[in-house]
């Protein structure tokens, strides 16, 4: 529905009036490394466990890397992360304009809001349909590492990739990135879904950011990722040389994410966790799938994340008449999404493409029956077809239907797969040994980092001296 001038102008008054209330919470220091932990500057631009598996990635390996002795501080901006400052976990909060929140997004912030020229450049691309945050909070973070050289020993940036990276790089910091998947694939595949030439137009200036995420990983001297498929797509989409990159594959928290016999199963209970409603996730086929389920079997969907109101997802419901088959939940604690998955009958992983997928191997940790596509890395991390999990087609709902419909209808197979899925995660995929790969990089580009030639000037080789006293405003503008 389009808003009329007069309502648009209570809205932006309301938001107005909303941020007035907004406080930006209190930095938390982190503990102190044992002999022989490093310090750690972590970078999320949007570090919430709800927005997607990069919030979760970091909650997680925050917490097992000082579980192995290091000091980890926690950069990040709005939404705010979820950490586990309890147990030593440090907090900077790295505050932005908060363009995209709940509840109103593409917001007009009022003036005294912006007290920088990165502030005045994040809405500028907001205003022309482009995504800023990578960009600005990595140039907001440039400059608070500026201020604290001698308190940390390693950046490790959680997929931001903004230009600011390249300015911390001249500034003499150790530095490594996360690269869960090019997002070049999702630009493919929203772009291949767009229903008009306008909606083309969008997703392409949405997209803007990705030649500065090229630029910035190719220059980058150590790349961590998460799988075998997304390294050789990051070589390809991205042109990241396939030696600069290492495999640390995610974890999960398997004392968290187990088998819960006390909780009953419910017939016929699908379950789908999905963060976003982009195509690439491939919901809309789960319900196509689902729609013709119903028509012989009694089937239900549990949704765990929150479909954009009047968005291709809630249009879809709407269009095969899911509405009382389909139950959307947000917000919940993981201890309650590993009861969710012990309720189901089958877990479905529907994507069209996956660097990884938290929650596949959240699923096979809970022993719950799993049905994904072979889109990406979901082979590979799922392991044998039809002892491990069941693969199908991506985007197909009758493949999608069939692989449900085969575990319902044979205990015996379900039975199988679910152990055989716990059994493959505990062997590879838990947060402690994420957290042991994902230091040894740290060892490895201190050590690069040494050998480089420091000149009188005390400057690594491939710095710039100025860079070093800490980036002023118009330097941050220039970096954009």
């Amino acid at each position: 529905m389009v808003k009329g001038p007069l309502r648009r102008v209570a809205d932006m008054r309301a938001s107005w009036e909303r941020s007035t209330r907004i406080e930006v919470p209190p930095a938390v220091p982190p503990a102190a490394p044992r002999p022989g932990g490093l310090r750690i500057a972590y970078l999320v631009y949007r570090g919430n466990p709800r927005c997607g598996g990069q919030g979760v990635y970091t909650r997680h390996l925050a917490r097992q890397l000082v579980a192995l002795g290091h000091s980890v501080d926690v950069f990040s901006g709005q939404p705010w992360p979820v950490l586990d400052t309890d147990l030593g976990v440090g907090f900077t909060p790295v505050p932005g304009l908060d363009l995209y929140r709940d509840p109103d997004p593409f917001r007009v912030p009022h003036p005294r809001e912006f007290h920088s020229v990165v502030d005045l450049y994040e809405f500028a691309i907001m205003c022309v349909a482009g995504f800023p945050e990578a960009r600005t909070f990595s140039l907001r973070a440039r400059r608070l590492l500026a201020e604290r050289r001698e308190r940390y020993d390693v950046v490790h940036d959680n997929q931001c990739l903004g230009s600011g990276l390249l300015g911390m790089l001249e500034d003499g910091w150790p530095l490594l990135t996360t690269l869960h998947h090019p997002i070049t694939v999702d630009r493919e595949l929203a772009l291949a879904k767009a229903e008009n030439a306008y909606r083309r137009f969008t997703q392409r200036r949405w997209f803007g950011f990705l030649g500065m995420q090229k630029r910035v990983a190719r220059s980058l001297p150590r790349v961590v990722t998460v799988s075998e498929s997304s390294k050789a797509d990051i070589a390809r989409h991205m042109g990241v040389p396939l030696e600069r990159m290492t495999v640390v594959p995610v974890g999960v928290d398997h004392t968290v994410f187990r088998p819960r016999p006390e909780v009953a199963r419910l017939p016929g209970r699908v379950i789908v966790t999905s963060s976003s409603d982009v195509p690439m996730k491939g919901l809309v086929p789960l319900l196509e799938a689902l729609a013709k389920l119903r028509t012989e079997r009694h089937v239900e969907l549990t949704v765990v994340g929150r479909p954009t109101e009047g968005g291709r997802v809630a249009r879809t419901i709407a269009r095969l008449g899911l509405e009382p088959a389909v139950r959307c939940v947000s917000g919940i604690s993981d201890d309650e999404l590993a009861r969710a998955y012990a309720e189901a009958e089958v877990a479905v992983v529907p994507s069209l493409y996956e660097g990884f997928s938290l929650p596949a191997i959240e699923a096979m940790a809970c022993g719950v029956p799993l049905v994904a596509t072979t889109g990406g890395a979901l082979p590979e991390v799922i392991g044998t077809d039809g002892e491990t999990g069941l693969l199908v087609t991506p985007d197909d709902p009758e493949a999608l239907a069939a692989g449900i419909r085969r575990v319902m209808d044979d205990p015996v197979l379900a039975a199988r797969l679910g152990a055989g899925g716990r059994e493959r995660v505990l062997g590879r995929f838990t947060w402690a040994a994420t957290a042991r790969g994902t230091a040894e990089q740290y060892r490895l580009v201190l050590e690069e980092h040494r050998a480089r030639p420091q000149g009188a000037d005390g400057v690594r080789a491939g710095t710039t001296p100025t860079a070093r006293r800490g980036p002023g405003r118009e330097r941050e503008a220039a970096a954009c």
